[in-house]
């Protein structure tokens, strides 16, 4: 991973880029786990490697898309079940969830490019947020769980660190 941060300038860019460094980690934290490793549950909720990224592209497509009013392909949400995005299902695959989270990443990424920070829109629950807040909720959401997932990855292999380029093994 090259780091292409920008120290100073444009407010979309620096967000964009503090948001493309933690998705690109969460995807690094798959590379090199077989399906079994990457769908292995490791905490009593059930959580695993996959289901987070698999979590991690629903939700960028749902703040992104849904709420910017952008359609999306269909979404692992259901109802009665809050957690049914976290889960991986016996016939997807880690290049099937690895798959989804590039779609959903671009197409946040389009709505991102498209308005302005300053754009509000109201979300399924009913509150009025900005693109600008959808922007740092995802990159606090993403953050938080390649955090998990390196907590993950370090009990299934051994391998630690948050970025590829701080990695020790």
């Amino acid at each position: 991973m090259t780091n292409t941060t920008p120290w100073t300038g444009d407010e979309k860019a620096i967000l964009r880029s503090g948001l493309d460094r933690h998705r690109d980690a969460a995807l690094w934290k798959l590379e090199g786990l077989d399906e079994e490793q990457a769908r292995r549950r490791m905490t009593p909720s059930g959580t695993s490697p996959l289901g987070l990224v698999k979590h991690l592209a629903a939700v960028d497509y749902w703040w992104f898309c849904v709420t910017f009013g952008q359609e999306t392909e269909p979404l692992p949400f259901v109802d009665d079940d809050p957690d049914a995005d976290l889960r991986v299902d016996d016939g997807e695959s880690v290049a099937d969830v690895v798959a989804f989270y590039r779609r959903a990443r671009a197409a946040a990424d389009e709505v991102l490019a498209r308005l302005p920070l300053d754009e509000v829109a109201t979300s399924e629950d009913g509150r009025v947020v900005s693109l600008r807040w959808v922007a740092v909720h995802m990159i606090e959401e993403t953050a938080r769980h390649v955090g998990h997932l390196d907590i993950l990855r370090e009990l299934i292999d051994g391998a630690t660190g948050d970025h590829r380029r701080f990695a020790a093994s």
